[in-house]
């Protein structure tokens, strides 16, 4: 999966009212249409998505729509084919987050659910029995309960002094590490007064030192780390993070999962955080709204991005036009042949830039390129304020006055004007550094699998799906180059494509010499993909080039309230609600699929293939203007 771009909060605290649940109501999402009718909207899915341009909320209809004018389709993207023959049909994706979720698959292949919200026994017993070492001995009971009613604010003093009778710096360290232990937010100091030493406790922050104490008291044979499940509705991952953070007073770096989930879906992942009880984490379920922690254990280990075997998808497609007979043959190809393991339309971004025009620039080493791509005016509709940073831009070259128009600098726009305010304009390498490496990457990713789709759909469009002679395989984990015999042995889904780089070999019929036509028209040298900065150089990868969900399942439901949910999530489990119920008679149709991919691969790639549709938003957008008004 694919990292994030954090999302800045304001801070809260406490159990905030302005954390409302946002209702799972219906989106301005565009009917999904089969190719001989109508295209589709842009929904995410399970990868990485640019952050792009800033987008401070959703535009009206009309505005969006002009601006996706100018958008891109799939066939500037390099996707073009389908592996199956049957008809496609219409339908609704995404019409309420209810309709998308996400279950994360774990390396030992079990699925993430929230269906527990206990503290686990064996951290209780821990602490009942050793958060109260002998070193809390040193206090009197008297002493205790002052210093308690302190670390509340019971008290009207605001410190307690405790004299040491035995001054010995052994003593004084005892006494001073028990308060720090014990009394979380507490401060100490020695103080001297009429030749008698005492102790002084005091709050060193305020009542803010009580969310964040300075040291917590952790058991030795508990693990480090408390693992959890994350359950979220209608939320990024690292808004997620972000959001916990500030409740817990951490730095987002604390926390770590295995792979990014979609923001319009119910997602269930894994996250683990470094010495936070299950306790404090189980006390957030009554703060925060569409976000759920349970299934609490202790281990000695973080997580890693990209553990994970994969994610399993239940996703609901409303007001389906197609009948069942055909509904059944979509899903069975889906089920035995699969689907072209295409770049999803969301790894392009949405603007009348393409980020993969970024990427070609940056590793062309043309830095003014770069610069004008991110900053120079473009049609389309886009926020008055960065019509106006672009105005100013173009007429002035000044970053710093450019700047003064942008109220939300961490824009890209707005990082890299900084970058160029601070650096200068013949030091762009080092502005373009401003702007998060992960979203400097996506630009040259971003490039490679425009080139990736490209030319997997020639490789479709030549040879089928049938393993050919010039073929790449994986053994391990170096390519090899199938003989003719080798190919007659070998499934179209042991093939793969790879992306460009200086690491990787290609194959070796025609479809794989096209690589080299085609970077070199984008005035690329293949033979030298590495690049100045380090950071851009290309060392290539190997990709499936057809991919063959597991548990796949279906079935057509009727149904008449567009309001309800078709989906019976954990949440609902766990609070017992009743499942969703089917009405035989109902008016509408949607088709509800499962079925679980592996990382990096995109589930609307899936769907398209069942529904047979352009994904591009251009696309829907033109055919489906009205129903988006």
């Amino acid at each position: 999966m694919a990292e994030s771009v954090p999302v800045q909060f304001g801070e809260k605290r406490g159990c905030p009212e302005e954390e409302e649940k946002e209702e799972d109501t219906p989106s301005k999402k565009l009917k999904l249409e089969s190719d001989h009718k109508n295209g589709s909207p842009s929904y995410q899915d399970e990868e990485e998505e640019p952050e792009g341009e800033t987008n401070d909320g959703e535009e009206d209809g009309e505005t969006f729509a002009d601006m996706m004018k100018h958008g891109l389709t799939e066939l500037d993207v390099g996707i073009l084919k389908y592996v199956s023959d049957h008809e496609g049909f219409s339908g609704i994706l995404k019409e309420r987050y209810s309709d998308f979720v996400v279950h994360e698959i774990n390396k030992q292949g079990k699925i993430s659910h929230l269906d527990d919200f206990s503290i686990p026994a064996e951290a209780e017993e821990v602490s009942e029995a050793q958060s109260q070492p002998e070193d809390f001995d040193v206090l009197t009971e008297e002493q205790k309960k002052q210093l308690g009613e302190l670390q509340h604010f019971k008290n009207k003093e605001d410190n307690v002094s405790i004299e040491v009778m035995d001054d010995t710096k052994e003593k004084r360290t005892l006494v001073h590490k028990a308060i720090k232990t014990h009394f979380a937010g507490l401060e100490t100091k020695t103080e001297e007064k009429e030749g008698r030493k005492f102790i002084v406790a005091y709050h060193a922050a305020g009542k803010k030192a009580l969310a964040a104490p300075r040291k917590h008291f952790w058991p030795k044979n508990r693990g480090s780390f408390c693992h959890f499940v994350l359950y979220k509705e209608n939320k990024d991952t690292m808004d997620a993070i972000n959001v916990l953070s500030k409740f817990l007073r951490l730095r987002p770096n604390m926390f770590s999962y295995m792979g990014t989930k979609d923001k319009r879906a119910i997602t269930v992942q894994e996250i683990a955080v470094l010495k936070i009880t299950a306790e404090r984490l189980a006390h957030l379920n009554k703060c925060l709204k569409n976000l759920k922690l349970g299934n609490f254990c202790y281990k000695n280990h973080p997580l890693k991005l990209g553990e994970l075997q994969g994610n399993h998808f239940t996703v609901v497609i409303r007001n389906i036009s197609g009948t069942d007979e055909q509904v059944a043959q979509a899903m069975t190809s889906l089920k035995q042949t699969g689907f072209i393991n295409y770049y999803g339309m969301q790894r392009f971004g949405t603007t009348a830039v393409p980020t993969q025009q970024v990427g070609r620039a940056i590793l062309k080493d043309n830095w003014k390129e770069v610069v004008d791509l991110i900053l120079k005016p473009r049609p389309g509709a886009e926020k008055e304020f960065l019509v106006r940073c672009r105005e100013e831009w173009a007429k002035t070259q000044d970053p710093e006055a450019a700047l003064k128009k942008l109220p939300n600098k961490r824009c890209v726009e707005g990082q890299l004007l900084r970058g160029l305010s601070m650096y200068g304009k013949k030091n762009i390498v080092t502005a373009f550094g401003l702007i998060p490496r992960n979203n400097r990457l996506m630009y040259i990713h971003s490039y490679q699998s425009v080139v990736w789709n490209t030319m997997v759909s020639r490789r479709i469009e030549a040879f089928g799906l049938k393993a050919v002679e010039g073929d790449l395989v994986l053994k391990g984990t170096t390519a090899h180059v199938l003989s003719a015999e080798e190919a007659e042995s070998r499934s179209i889904h042991d093939i793969v494509m790879p992306l460009p780089g200086f690491d990787v070999i290609y194959p070796s019929h025609h479809v794989g010499k096209g690589y080299r036509e085609l970077l070199s028209a984008d005035g690329l040298d293949i033979d030298n993909m590495r690049h100045k900065v380090k950071d851009y150089s290309l060392a290539g990868a190997y990709r499936r080039i057809i991919i063959r969900p597991s548990d796949v399942s279906w079935e057509v439901i009727k149904y008449d309230d567009p309001r309800v949910s078709l989906v019976h999530s954990d949440l609902e489990k766990l609070e017992n609600k009743p499942p969703p119920v089917f009405n035989e008679e109902g008016k509408y149709r949607a088709l509800r699929m499962e079925f679980s991919l592996p990382p990096s691969t995109y589930a609307t790639m899936a769907i398209r293939e069942v529904l047979k549709l352009d994904t591009s938003i251009k696309k829907q957008t033109q055919l489906n203007t009205t129903w988006f008004n």
